[in-house]
């Protein structure tokens, strides 16, 4: 069964929320990465700034058992434009690229597809879209972990 989590997304200040965050909730940050972090031979990754590769490009932080919050800054195509109030995006973790490929075409039926499902460089089964009524999805199979 998929568990279904908060991705938050902010315009470079990622990493002040997210210290915020665990100040509030506590715990540990099981992954942090900066867009740097990126394999520059990746044909997804675009060019970047010094100041662009310092920004946050996936964090998590677990704050009980079923539940996570997860963040970002904005960057290129890998997020939506920075809105106030539309910058986060329901993440499901499935089980199975079966599942995911399921979720994904059913939820992004007369959406926009942002990012196709793919495999990704870190691991996993990915991908991102728009739905029909405006709300932020993020697929996500690990990979590594089945």
């Amino acid at each position: 069964m998929a568990t279904v989590n908060v991705y938050l997304t902010f315009n470079g200040n990622c990493e002040e929320a997210f210290l915020f965050y665990q100040s509030v909730f506590g715990g540990e940050f099981p992954y942090i990465g900066r867009f740097n972090e990126m394999p520059q031979n990746d044909p997804n990754c675009p060019p970047m700034s010094e100041e662009d590769g310092k920004k946050i490009m996936h964090v998590t932080l677990p704050i009980s058992k079923e539940t996570c919050l997860m963040g970002s800054d904005t960057f290129g195509d890998f997020s939506p434009p920075h809105i106030q109030g539309n910058n986060f995006s329901i993440s499901i973790n499935t089980n199975s690229t079966a599942e995911a490929d399921n979720l994904f075409n059913a939820l992004s039926k007369n959406g926009q597809v942002v990012m196709p499902l793919n495999k990704t460089f870190w691991g996993a089964y990915f991908g991102m879209f728009t739905d029909k009524f405006g709300i932020n999805w993020m697929v996500n199979y690990d990979e590594q972990t089945a």
